[in-house]
């Protein structure tokens, strides 16, 4: 079994500049109302469709209103890419920290308001 987030959004050419450029992900699959995009890895996708578009069922035709999802992108050096997004001048919502529970973490926005939570796993500190 395969997972890939969809969203149904307006902004495919802003998603498609903000995921390859800052974040290095490569296009699987584009054409003038759907995205696909992958991983560095190509280990996971996400995919951006145009809202009410003729060629989808009305299930899929609402937009996603920017509130209530995030995505976690695990990486093994969270530091460096924090640093080499803030050197981009991405603006970080959360920043750089340790949780108790082990993640070492910090959070940025995507342009359709999606939370994204670039973390390296740790164990529990104290353990």
């Amino acid at each position: 079994m395969k997972l890939n987030a969809g969203v149904i959004t307006t902004k495919l050419a802003e998603s498609k500049a903000f995921y390859v450029n800052t974040l290095g992900f490569g296009v699987t699959f584009e054409n003038e109302f759907y995205l696909l995009l992958h991983t560095p890895n190509h280990e996971a996708e996400i995919s951006f469709l145009l809202p009410n578009h003729p060629s989808q069922q009305p299930f899929f035709h609402k937009p996603f209103l920017g509130q209530g999802m995030y995505l976690t992108i695990e990486v093994n050096e969270v530091d460096g890419i924090y640093e080499d997004l803030k050197k981009k001048g991405v603006p970080i919502k959360i920043d750089i920290r340790n949780e108790p529970w082990g993640d070492r973490h910090f959070a940025i926005e995507d342009p359709n308001g999606i939370g994204i939570d670039i973390v390296t796993y740790a164990p529990p500190q104290g353990k």
